[in-house]
């Protein structure tokens, strides 16, 4: 049997575990318990409740690991960004497994997680373009190294998944609002005339509020007339979706067109994160990848949202650069600005 590392993820509503492979990268064993149902009535994620469901679905997850324990060379765990009371949740299950059998530490960067999620059966390629779209984050990134992240633009209030989320509550639609969003965009069309964020502003960096808040006025002048009929709701949701998904095809040609100009330009590009599971995105990126000549890289639908088998894949590069955490330093950190 190969020599393995443990993994967990409890940075928000999903509770994981994986095992894999240090030399080949192999999956060996992963198991995600989701809490979206209990969400659900809530119209988003409860940290409170999010916490004690990782306390109850953790260790049942971990207990199917046992047949692999002493294969074990490490455990890794994210620790950052996340919220603070489900973080610490895997922090406190990873720092108890890495004492009680004598094992390296390993904290992993969410978000660096989500950038490994494109090479879970590969080495990885860099240097390399992202953008990162998850309920939590919207970013562009240049990967250089595992080591040399850097953020050229982020979101400056609601990320584009959170955005999606939010307007899904307004609808009465139900959580989480990326896919019910998308579904039901597909029933729609694009008649109502919403703003694209920050079209005519030079700042290079995202913004979903004003887009939100146009929806809202959309959903109370409609509510004046009566109940919100199937129809408005599908129309409503495609015009949305075409906007927000605009302003970051905007953004993107920025970054593209940048890239284009630099001596040593990046060749691949990947999407990351909860969100790029988005089809209409998906099409939208292929698209432009293909006009300056970028591969797409994009992770496996399943492994697009939070999941541990990404946290130990970006673990593997920690483990063979030596870079281990210490049981008593290793902290929760709920934000994160650079990687």
């Amino acid at each position: 049997m190969q020599n393995l590392i443990l993994s967990i993820e409890s940075s928000c509503d999903d509770s994981s575990i994986a095992l894999i492979g240090i030399d080949a990268y192999t999956l060996i064993f992963h198991q995600k318990i989701s809490q979206e149902a209990e969400h659900s009535t809530f119209g988003g994620v409860v940290p409170e409740l999010a916490s004690r469901l990782h306390a109850e679905s953790l260790p049942l997850i971990l207990e199917k690991t046992k047949p692999y324990l002493s294969n074990l060379k490490a455990i890794a765990v994210t620790n950052e960004p996340g919220l603070n009371v489900t973080l610490l949740e895997g922090v406190m299950m990873a720092k108890t497994l890495s004492y009680a059998l004598n094992l390296p530490l390993i904290g992993v960067n969410h978000l660096k997680g989500h950038l490994y999620s494109l090479f879970l059966n590969s080495d990885a390629i860099f240097p390399l373009g992202v953008l990162l779209v998850s309920g939590g984050h919207t970013m562009l990134l240049e990967a250089e190294s595992f080591e040399k992240i850097n953020i050229k633009a982020q979101s400056l209030d609601d990320s584009f998944g959170e955005s999606f989320d939010k307007v899904a509550k307004m609808l009465s639609l139900g959580y989480p609002g990326g896919p019910i969003v998308e579904s039901c965009a597909k029933k729609g069309v694009t008649k109502f005339k919403l703003p694209i964020p920050l079209r005519s502003k030079k700042q290079f960096a995202f913004s979903f509020s004003g887009l939100k808040n146009a929806v809202r006025l959309e959903i109370e002048a409609k509510s004046s007339e009566g109940a919100l009929e199937e129809g408005f709701k599908a129309d409503l949701c495609a015009s949305f979706q075409e906007s927000a998904i605009a302003h970051l095809m905007q953004k993107c040609k920025i970054f593209f067109e940048e890239n284009a100009k630099k001596s040593r330009s990046w060749k691949y590009f990947g999407v990351v994160g909860g969100a790029s599971a988005n089809l209409v995105l998906r099409e939208k990126i292929q698209a432009m990848c293909n006009f300056y000549g970028v591969e797409l890289l994009l992770a496996p639908l399943e492994f697009c949202s939070d999941n541990a088998a990404m946290i130990g894949r970006a673990a593997v590069e920690s483990y063979r650069r030596k870079e281990f955490s210490k049981i008593d330093s290793l902290q929760t950190r709920p934000r994160i600005d650079v990687f």
